[in-house]
């Protein structure tokens, strides 16, 4: 019977500015002897991309705008990280006491433009004073990993980078590709045949998305430290993808 199998990486360190992801994890799979195989998937929290990146910010560094300025008023949230809200951002879709939605400048729609306060620290500094931003292109992001892990073990790899987001119709947060190298985001079965023959004519599957919720149950969301996830068995080829399979163009957002 067909398997999916998805394991956390052990041993994986608290990633600071520069770190090589690829010798991180290629380390991590030598001492849980784990080979990696052709269309093996592994998924990264966008946490650790960012930092390797280097997009953490001082928020004591931020000067906030007017615009800023009027945002945090209604929704209660320091002008300074608003700021920097607004500068990943497209557009503020909806502001509210507690609440910022906007579109990230990425393409999708999520609150408070990912930047995130948990699990962030800069050195040994105090880390309330410090926000991480997404990366800045995840799809490069997963590329280069994907190409660096390719020229160590020769095998075909997808790679996918997730960040948690909340969903417009269900209460709770899940996690979400934001970026990926060498897997589907999406699988069209328009012209294939459902159990009872009949040809399925609407039907396109958000791959990336579910493999991206399975990966963040073992991530989790708090102390658990494992920021990266095995995949083995993905029931589709993979091919080349992008995060823009999955960005559905504003004129066919039903809520805007």
């Amino acid at each position: 019977m067909p398997a999916l199998t998805l394991t956390s990486l052990e041993e994986v360190p608290f990633i600071r500015h520069g770190d090589d992801l690829a010798d991180i994890i290629l380390a991590s799979l030598i001492g849980m002897q784990l080979e990696l195989l052709d269309g093996d998937i592994l998924v990264l929290t966008q946490k650790i991309v960012s930092k390797a990146e280097g997009r953490l910010i001082e928020i004591a560094s931020v000067t906030p705008s007017k615009a800023a300025l009027r945002h945090a008023g209604i929704c209660g949230k320091d002008p300074r990280l608003v700021e920097l809200i607004l500068r990943e951002s497209k557009s503020v879709l909806r502001v509210r006491p507690g609440l910022l939605i906007v579109e990230h400048r990425l393409g999708f729609v999520c609150a408070n433009a990912g930047i995130d306060h948990s699990n962030v620290q800069a050195e040994d500094l105090n880390p309330s004073e410090w926000v991480l931003l997404l990366p800045e292109h995840p799809d490069d992001s997963a590329e280069r990993l994907r190409v660096a892990l390719r020229k160590r073990t020769k095998r075909t790899l997808g790679i996918m980078i997730i960040d948690s987001h909340g969903r417009a119709w269900r209460n709770g947060t899940e996690g979400v590709a934001i970026g990926l190298a060498g897997m589907p985001a999406l699988v069209d079965l328009r012209g294939q045949h459902d159990l009872f023959g009949q040809e399925l004519l609407t039907t396109t599957v958000g791959v990336a998305d579910e493999l991206a919720a399975a990966a963040s149950l073992l991530m989790g969301q708090a102390d658990e430290g494992t920021p990266v996830i095995h995949v083995r068995g993905f029931p589709y080829p993979l091919r080349e993808g992008s995060l823009s399979e999955i960005i559905r163009p504003e004129r066919e957002d039903l809520f805007r």
